[in-house]
Order: C-alpha cells, then sequence, then structure tokens
C-alpha cells in the first residue's frame, strides 16, 4: 500500500499543493497534519506510523515533512528502511532502499543542515554590516520570531535566485501571497531579476 504524508506548520499554510501532489502519485490513503516540524506530538504521524508496515511506501512532498531535526529525519529515515518501508520524495531526488540511496541521504541531510548554517551566518553578517552603518532593522516588525526566521530564510533563498517563487514557498512551508509578504517587509525588490516568478 502507499501512503502519502501532507504537513504544514500553521493554520495559515495550505495543504493543497502536497495533497495535489500526492494524489497524483498513486497514494492509496494521505494522512494530513498541521503542527510544527519541532513538535514531538503528531497525532497523524503517529497514526501512520502505526498503520505502515513492511512492503509498504511512503510518500512525502519533502523529506523535511517527516522529521523534528535533522538528527531526528536520519533516525526516521533508518527505522522505516530497517522495517522495510520504502520511502519517496517528490522533491528531494532520493532513493533511499538502495545503499548509495542511504549514503546519498545523509550526505543530503548534511548539506541542508551545512546550507541552513551557512544561510544564518550570511544574514547574521549582514545584519552586523547594516548595524555597523547606522542601519537597524534588517528583521520585520509585527511578526512572531518563527516567521521572522521565515523571512530571512525567504529573502536569502529569492536573493540566490536559483528556485522559482512557488518553489521557495513551498519549501518554507508557506503561501506565495506571505513569502511576498516577507519579502516586502524585508525591503527586497520584487521580480527584479524575472527569474523567481
Amino acid at each position: 500500500m502507499k501512503y502519502g504524508y501532507a504537513r504544514v506548520s500553521t493554520k495559515d499554510q495550505v495543504l493543497d499543493l502536497q495533497i495535489d501532489a500526492l494524489k497524483k502519485a498513486g497514494c492509496d490513503k494521505i494522512f494530513l497534519e498541521v503542527a510544527s516540524g519541532t513538535k514531538a506530538n503528531r497525532p497523524e504521524w503517529a497514526k501512520l506510523l502505526s498503520e505502515i508496515k513492511a512492503d509498504d511506501t511512503l510518500v512525502v512532498w519533502k523529506l523535511d515533512r517527516m522529521g523534528r531535526s535533522l538528527q531526528h529525519l536520519v533516525k526516521t529515515v533508518n527505522e522505516l528502511i530497517t522495517n522495510n518501508i520504502d520511502i519517496i520524495s517528490l522533491k528531494d531526488p532520493i532513493n533511499v532502499i538502495t545503499a548509495q540511496g542511504r549514503l546519498m541521504f545523509n550526505i543530503f541531510a548534511s548539506l541542508a543542515e551545512f546550507e541552513k548554517d551557512l544561510i544564518r551566518e550570511r544574514t547574521m553578517a549582514g545584519l552586523k554590516s547594516a548595524r555597523a552603518r547606522g542601519r537597524m532593522g534588517g528583521r520585520p516588525k509585527g511578526l512572531s520570531e518563527k516567521a521572522k526566521r521565515c523571512a530571512c530564510s525567504a529573502e536569502a533563498l529569492y536573493k540566490q535566485n536559483e528556485l522559482t517563487s512557488d518553489e521557495i514557498a513551498a519549501q518554507l512551508g508557506i503561501s506565495k501571497t506571505t513569502l511576498y509578504k516577507y519579502l516586502r517587509m524585508r525591503n527586497v525588490k520584487i521580480g527584479s531579476t524575472g527569474e523567481n516568478n
């Protein structure tokens, strides 16, 4: 049997993109969750794990939908593999059933964590430089700390000009409207390169 799992972090985010992709992938049953990835208590994820068994397939939009942290994700994937459960990530080109796939997964996970740290370092360096020139700001006002971090990541990803706006929004688990709101709050010129639209 092929199971799908879709998750967003907050109620203002939309699951539609993930659901459509999971249906297109041929999932027989889809579990939907609105819960922060950092929370240990995810009832739908727990139901899925209690139902899925050997020779079943788990399909997710991205691997990060499964784990609370990099360490938790690696542990979860390895437990599923040990139980002969195939894992398909629609946006991460990795087949974790093969030995090479598991190696690639671990490399991918490490690189993802490294990239996140680099973005954080660049952002902090940029803020420090701006403050040294007398510019305060750098963070949008009126947002929660989590939303501020998401806005910061949105800016960094948008300026890299490697992903479309839809891909950035999907990667961050936010709507395209929220992405543009965050970019405007961070004074990012939208559509200046023509690649992100």
